[in-house]
């Protein structure tokens, strides 16, 4: 990979955030789902997320900087340069007679304490182990990297959330992701969807798409806790003389008798017919008077004001 600093645009004493900014508007630019007729999409954007791996990782950035590391991540070896030569000659492999790499290396450098008899780590697969998750001389390369995970804040609705049923996440880059809602799923509460984050860049598996629930507004409810609350509109006469009306719940309309008299300031109360179950309904009643006006109402009002006024405010 070429020096990580270059890919992402940034210089060395960038900050975390100025990396960080800097790779989201290339992650952007450069992802796969938004290059489709590209075919070297793929390329620049696992380059660009190797870079910001790198870069992110206060103790790897740190190794690179100090030049303990090359921009791949791997060791480097004091008096060795990344070809393998060894002050300023070329050295070569005994068998094959190339170049060393990092392994060849390694095995040489131990070597000179005890050959085949050196110290073993202990999968005692036979090597010595120097550097934790490294390169092992004798048990194989290092493990390959998992994707990065993805964190998505997405806006669930009520009705989803209530039934727990599934729901359609779109992501910024077009994909959608059907998620299954646990049973009694909460605002704030994460889901994890295995596999579904960014794809590893040196053959690992991708990382985790993060889900954080959030309750999208709904048109005719609101949440409070668990219990949900409802205006419902009805005409002067059902107030007044009481008489059943039809009510929207979560699951379903029900049917409400209004008392007569109804007081309209107070709400009144569905027990059970709240969010999941758990909490309840409470119906605000919103008198309606009839569009246009009415001139027998008006009538009967004016009579009603000068014959029988009643207080409302103190």
């Amino acid at each position: 990979m070429r020096d990580p600093y270059s890919v992402l645009g940034v210089g060395r004493t960038a900050s975390e955030k100025d990396i960080k900014t800097a790779y989201r508007k290339l992650a952007k630019q450069f992802h796969p789902d938004q290059n489709t007729s590209d075919p070297n999409a793929q390329a620049k954007f696992a380059e660009v997320t190797a870079a910001y791996d790198l870069l992110s990782d206060k103790a790897r950035r740190g190794a690179f900087d100090r030049g303990e590391i090359d921009a791949d991540g791997n060791p480097k070896f004091a008096g060795f340069d990344h070809g393998g030569a060894r002050g300023g000659a070329g050295m070569r492999g005994a068998a094959g007679g190339g170049a060393f790499n990092a392994e060849d290396i390694l095995k040489e450098f131990m070597s000179g304490f005890g050959g085949a008899g050196a110290r073993r780590g202990p999968d005692m697969g036979g090597g010595w182990d120097p550097f934790a998750g490294g390169v092992r001389p004798g048990g194989g390369g290092q493990r390959p990297q998992k994707g990065h995970d993805i964190q998505i804040a997405a806006e669930v609705p009520i009705e989803d959330a209530h039934h727990g049923g599934t729901t359609t996440i779109r992501l910024a880059s077009g994909r959608t992701l059907s998620v299954k809602l646990p049973q009694g799923v909460e605002e704030g509460q994460q889901i994890r969807l295995k596999g579904q984050g960014q794809p590893s860049l040196r053959g690992g598996e991708p990382g985790d798409a993060i889900i954080a629930v959030k309750f999208a507004a709904h048109k005719v409810f609101r949440l409070d806790g668990k219990d949900l609350r409802v205006d419902l509109p009805v005409t002067l006469y059902d107030a007044v003389l009481g008489g059943k009306v039809r009510v929207p719940t979560l699951d379903g309309e029900v049917e409400l008798t209004l008392p007569a008299g109804t007081d309209t300031s107070k709400s009144m109360r569905l027990k059970g017919k709240g969010f999941q179950g758990k909490g309840d309904l409470y119906v605000g009643l919103q008198i309606v008077l009839p569009k246009g006006g009415d001139a027998d109402l008006e009538s009967l009002m004016r009579f009603w004001r000068d014959q029988k006024p009643y207080r409302v405010r103190d």
